[in-house]
């Protein structure tokens, strides 16, 4: 098995022909060749961080400018874990990337030193390894009884924020956050790829943990759902979501 198929990377060259800078010879175009790791994500970090890494060797190999992974694809997706062993590990990455040049959108649990609270996140990283900040998913899925119950009890949430990376103004989003699936959104849709649109993203980086269960609901519905709303979403926000 090839190193393409075990890591299901797929990598697309963006063009973002919306964004100029002014040189000296005129309007230029900026461009970003994006890395997105498809993989298996694990409840043992060193696994998940390996799988991580090799990942990252496939987009050093393909010249990216930055790596998207899915979500909690350090830690796991779970609220318990060991942050130190995630700490010790995201040193190893971002230490990989950052002599590589690569960028990083990295999808991962963390609990933030200074309020000690657990948040589900993309951290962004440029491509010397100086940590950007992080998104944190902000439509945390939850049932409809009262209290709600599910992640949304686990996870805190800040605000939206962008970043630049390689002169390329971008946002993050989890999963939920871009389409809002009423079967497990007890909260309003605040429509953030919108509002990261109008924050002046260009790209928006979209880290999902899901899978298809292979039954009609899944097939016919559910992904349908996912894929179409994102689709629409990108267009009514005129930016790109890889």
């Amino acid at each position: 098995m090839n190193q393409r198929s075990r890591f299901y990377i797929t990598l697309t060259a963006i063009y973002l022909v919306l964004i100029s800078v002014v040189s000296a010879t005129g309007q230029t175009k900026k461009s970003l060749r994006v890395a997105t790791a498809q993989i298996p994500v694990s409840n043992v970090i060193l696994k998940n961080s390996a799988t991580i890494l090799g990942a990252l060797d496939f987009a050093i190999k393909e010249n990216a400018d930055i790596l998207l992974t899915p979500e909690g694809s350090l830690s796991g997706y779970r609220p318990n874990f060991d942050q130190a062993v995630v700490d010790k590990e995201l040193k190893k990455i971002v230490k990989r990337a950052s002599g590589a040049g690569i960028a990083l959108a990295l999808g991962t649990c963390f609990i933030e030193p200074d309020d000690k609270k657990c948040y589900n996140q993309i951290r962004f990283y440029d491509r010397s390894g100086k940590f950007l900040g992080f998104h944190s998913k902000t439509l945390l899925c939850g049932s409809f009884s009262d209290p709600p119950q599910g992640e949304i009890n686990d996870y805190a949430t800040s605000p939206l924020r962008t970043f630049e990376i390689n002169g390329i103004r971008v946002g993050g989003l989890i999963c939920n956050d871009m389409w809002a699936n009423p079967q497990c959104t007890p909260m309003p849709d605040p429509h953030l790829s919108q509002k990261l649109s109008k924050a002046g993203a260009k790209v928006i980086f979209l880290a999902i943990n899901g899978g298809r269960d292979g039954g009609s609901w899944s097939e016919e519905v559910n992904w349908p759902y996912h894929e179409v709303n994102m689709r629409m979403r990108a267009a009514a926000g005129r930016v790109w979501v890889v």
